[in-house]
């Protein structure tokens, strides 16, 4: 099993600068400074950073990263949703991770967690010797070094062992052990001096980072004897290996020295080997080559006695393109015709892999060519491209025009040979002339079309082919080449798009025709669309009777000249003077109860239309609920329970003065409920909580509630939601908000959310539950981890929501009204320590009293425990779980449930050992039901915690 670490960071955001508390326990923890705590995780296991966001409107949760190690340096992650996860997190992505939380009221809420990712490497024990005469003599002394290498965090402790006792250099002269300097990763080396014959014998290097995060310790073992010595190996081929495309290629790399035997790998560089690559032994098999097999082999034996033994070999696989010619005209006389008793060159070339094993064969006429006077052949000719071959023709008489041809022909391979001819006569050779067709300068096209931009060789022989670049050198021509080669001149484009624009280069290519001054041309391509505009839509809000500006801007456009600008509202055109095609399309009115509607400015140019398009109106913005409103509050009269509605209002100020809200309460879409709310003259404040008690609604039934603003003058649109009630009020945790109960920030450790399918599965044995109290492997519960890092006398609390007393009574003749708390328990352990039931009173001081409680093993079953309370005053339980001597003592809460009413306890059988309630003026139930609560007021507020599990809580 892989054991899933996680932090929760609670946010509680409200206009207010941010305040941050954290808490909470990974396999180790402690705290850097007064504002983040370390974290530390095992390599392979799974982090989970979750932001559980409370506060109103919800805030915008967002996690970036920085840097953690020197590879890591430019590395950032940004995440936009509450739950951050990685799987198998590796060294690397340790560091500081950041959650922010800003709902646009007040400061955002941020803070920092650290996570340090602990790992240990298997150790590499490498021998090492020295030899050297002794004093002239026959007498050698020989030194061998242990050297053991590992990576680990926390830094690793070394223990050296021959045999399976400890080497101590204080107990043994013939050894010392010391770290050397200047080595990569951690390192202690083994010393043995002048060899003696016990030190012939099985080394052990164990290497422990002490049992952090559990990971176990780390050995290797080396026998040392007479016969150690390092790898020797010895290569089937040559350094350099050339095949055709399709063969078979064989390299086997033989050992010829070495004990232990060595092991033979192989690679390839700058790639890996190919997917196609088998290893057998120390043979590698490659199938029907291809290009992309080529590279640089490399064969390596390691048997940890000195350096690896190395040999590569280079696989070259042969690539050949067109055979092409070019001819030069005498270039001293910077000629460029064929003129008798001038010099002429002819170049053949051949883009191969690999270049120097193409031969090149000259013929005149069909006749061998050999070197003569007035005839000079060049192998590789030093003016042209690397491996082209040349034939001058030197002071040119009549007998030299002939027709020449050049033959490629490539020794030890299955490729045909390549041939050219080149017919040489005083009309056979002309300099081409480039010409761009009339009204071919400038083309235009519209986005999205096709074009043909054309430059033709109108003249010369031979005709050589057409190069087209861009004029601007960073530019890439459409196919992302830096050129692109046409035999007519004429350049195809389709789907032109505006990037595309520009001036474009066509050139007479300097192969397959006369090498001379290249001849040049340029094509501008103009690509025309329509205007570009900001906004595309804009809903624009503005009280009645004030002056509204709306503004349509060009940001680009081609042609540039603009041919209309047409204003629309609700589709109909708006008589207006023309506007001023040259500025920004402007529209000024003054806003009324009749003009609410849609806008549009329509720009146009030749090459098509754009619009801006803008909402117009008085209306109010939306009312936003706040979801985080408690449950609803249980009347005792009658069958009927109240709700405490809460929403903000979104932009008060951008319209007209709010002065209520249409509130309608459903149920099967039949209005039991449709009034209007008077704010009586106080006007919604952005982010600030607007509350209205819904009553009369009936046990145990759900409604649809919809609401919207009112002004003066209109009314918002309807915002909706389904308010329930629930009979039972019972919470089993299985929702990742568990039911509003929260963390303390005043213990030490955190109680942690947890189900049998998320539990640790190397959790300690002998403790905790199995499953929740339904007996589910889905179901969730409540427990406390009593593992290290946790010590006897450690507290966890977990506070349930408040609960507000002001809307119900006690009975006749009572100021109190009773509460019954409920829940199950489960105590399995021999190391438990206590559970305590606290009843903690708001007041001007909180005061925390305890209601119920119970300590040591109470068996392997849940159990179930009541309590009646009489609180004086809002109140909240709390459950307090106390860590035992050791690490057998997990204890777990399930199904909590807190309602009005003294515990029925006739209807329940309970066991003998189940303590009952602690006597106090202030007893309340241990339950928490889904009665009202009263939100609070704070700064946004951060709670940091690790998960047990990759669960949210």
């Amino acid at each position: 099993g892989v054991l899933l670490i996680g932090y929760v960071v609670v946010l509680i955001v409200s206009p207010a600068n941010a305040q941050i508390v954290h808490s909470g326990a990974a396999c180790n923890v402690k705290d850097d400074n007064i504002s983040e705590r370390i974290y530390t995780i095992k390599e392979g296991d799974t982090l989970v950073l979750q932001c559980i966001v409370k506060g109103h409107p919800r805030p915008q949760v967002r996690w970036t990263k920085t840097a953690g190690s020197a590879s890591d340096k430019f590395q950032e992650t940004s995440i936009y949703n509450e739950t951050l996860r990685i799987e198998g997190i590796q060294r690397v992505q340790g560091g500081r991770y950041y959650c922010k939380a800003d709902n646009g009221v007040g400061v955002a809420a941020i803070k920092s967690i650290r996570v340090d990712v602990q790992y240990l490497d298997t150790p590499v024990l490498t021998v090492h010797q020295t030899i050297s005469d002794v004093r002239g003599s026959y007498y050698q002394e020989k030194t061998v070094f242990l050297r053991c290498t590992v990576n680990s965090n926390p830094p690793a402790r070394f223990i050296w062992k021959r045999g399976n006792m400890l080497i101590e250099q204080s107990k043994d002269n013939g050894v010392d052990i010391y770290e050397p300097l200047y080595t990569q990763g951690e390192t202690k080396v083994l010393k043995l001096k002048n060899l003696r014959p016990k030190d012939f014998a099985d080394y052990t290097c164990q290497v422990s980072v002490r049992n952090v995060c559990n990971i176990e310790d780390m050995s290797v073992t080396f026998r040392l004897t007479n016969a150690t010595s390092p790898p020797m190996i010895r290569l089937s081929v040559n350094d350099t290996v050339v095949v055709d495309p399709g063969q078979d290629v064989l390299l086997t790399c033989e050992v010829t020295a070495g004990f232990p035997l060595p092991t033979v790998t192989w690679s390839r560089y700058p790639s890996p080997l190919p997917l196609s690559a088998q290893v057998r032994g120390p043979t590698l098999i490659l199938r029907a080559v291809t290009p992309a097999d080529a590279g640089f082999y490399n064969c390596t034996a390691v048997n940890n006695v000195g350096n690896p033994a190395r040999k590569n070999a280079n696989l070259v696989v042969r690539t050949m393109g067109n055979l092409t010619f070019q001819i030069t005209p005498d270039s001293n006389k910077d000629s460029e015709t064929i003129q008798m008793g001038r010099d002429l060159k002819l170049s053949c070339h051949v883009d191969a892999t690999p270049q120097d094993k193409v031969n090149y064969t000259w013929y005149k006429n069909g006749a061998p060519v050999f070197n003569s006077d007035s005839l000079i052949l060049l192998r590789s000719d030093p003016d042209m491209a690397p491996g082209t071959s040349s034939l001058e023709i030197v002071d040119m008489k009549f007998r030299d025009l002939a027709t020449y041809s050049c033959v490629a022909n490539f020794p030890g391979s299955r490729v045909p040979e390549l041939r050219v001819d080149v017919n040489i006569s005083q009309n056979s050779v002309s300099p081409p002339v480039l010409s761009v067709p009339p009204g071919g300068q400038v083309v235009s096209v519209r986005e999205g079309g096709n074009v043909e931009l054309v430059c033709l060789v109108v003249d010369g022989k031979p005709r050589p082919p057409i190069l087209w670049s861009r004029t601007e050198k960073d530019l890439l021509m459409p196919s992302g080449t830096t050129t692109m080669e046409t035999p007519d001149g004429r350049l195809r484009l389709k789907s032109v798009s505006r990037d595309m624009m520009g001036l474009y280069r066509c050139q007479t290519a300097p192969y397959n025709g006369l090498n001379i001054k290249r001849r040049e041309a340029q094509v501008q391509l103009n690509v025309q669309y329509p205007p570009i505009l900001d906004p595309v839509f804009q809903d624009a809000r503005s009280r009645n009777y004030q002056m509204v500006t709306l503004r349509c801007t060009v940001m680009r456009t081609n042609p540039p000249r603009l041919t209309d600008i047409r204003w629309f509202r609700n589709g109909d055109f708006i008589r207006m003077p023309m506007p001023d095609l040259k500025e920004t399309p402007e529209l000024k009115f003054k806003l009324e109860p009749t003009n609410n509607g849609s806008y549009e400015c329509r720009v146009s140019n030749s090459a098509g239309t754009s619009t801006c398009t803008f909402n117009v109106s008085a209306q109010p913005y939306n009312a936003e609920f706040y979801f985080d409103t408690p449950n609803p509050v249980r009347i005792l009269k009658g069958n009927n329970y109240s709700y405490n509605l809460q929403w903000t209002q979104k932009d008060p100020e951008a319209t007209d003065r709010i002065i209520g809200y249409w509130i309608n309460v459903r149920k099967n879409k039949q209005n039991l409920l449709s009034k209007q709310i008077d704010l009586k003259g106080k006007e919604p404040e952005k982010g600030v909580l607007i509350s209205y008690t819904i009553s009369d609604l009936r046990i145990p039934l759900s409604y649809e509630v919809r609401l919207a603003p009112i002004t003066t003058y209109s009314t918002g649109d309807y915002v909706s939601r389904i308010i329930q009630y629930s009979e039972h009020h019972v919470c089993g945790f299985e929702d990742d908000r568990i039911c509003g109960f929260s963390q303390s920030r005043s213990d030490v450790f955190d109680w942690t959310r947890q189900n049998h399918l998320t539990q640790n599965p190397k959790r300690s044995a002998n403790t905790g539950p199995e499953t929740d109290r339904s007996g589910t492997k889905e179901g969730y519960y409540m427990y406390i981890e009593a593992s290290r890092p946790r010590v006897e006398g450690d507290k966890a609390r977990l506070l349930s929501p408040l609960f507000n007393l002001t809307s119900v009574r006690g009975p006749k003749g009572s100021s109190r009204i009773p509460y019954c708390v409920s829940f199950y328990y489960h105590m399995k352990g021999k190391h438990i320590g206590t559970l305590n039931v606290l009843l903690r009173v708001r007041g001007i001081a909180a005061v925390d009293t305890v209601v119920w409680s119970i300590s040591g093993h109470q068996g392997p079953d849940w159990k179930k425990a009541f309590c009646d309370i009489s609180p004086s005053g809002p109140f909240q339980i709390v459950f307090e779980g106390i860590r035992g001597p050791s690490f057998e003592g997990d204890i777990a809460i399930d199904d909590v449930s807190i309602t009005i009413g003294k515990c029925k306890q006739e209807n329940t059988v309970f066991p003998h050992h189940t303590p009952r309630c602690l006597l106090h003026t202030h007893l309340i139930s241990c339950l928490f039901p889904s009665y009202l609560l009263f939100s609070i007021s704070h700064p946004p507020i951060i709670i940091r915690k690790p998960l047990h599990t990759a669960h949210h809580l």
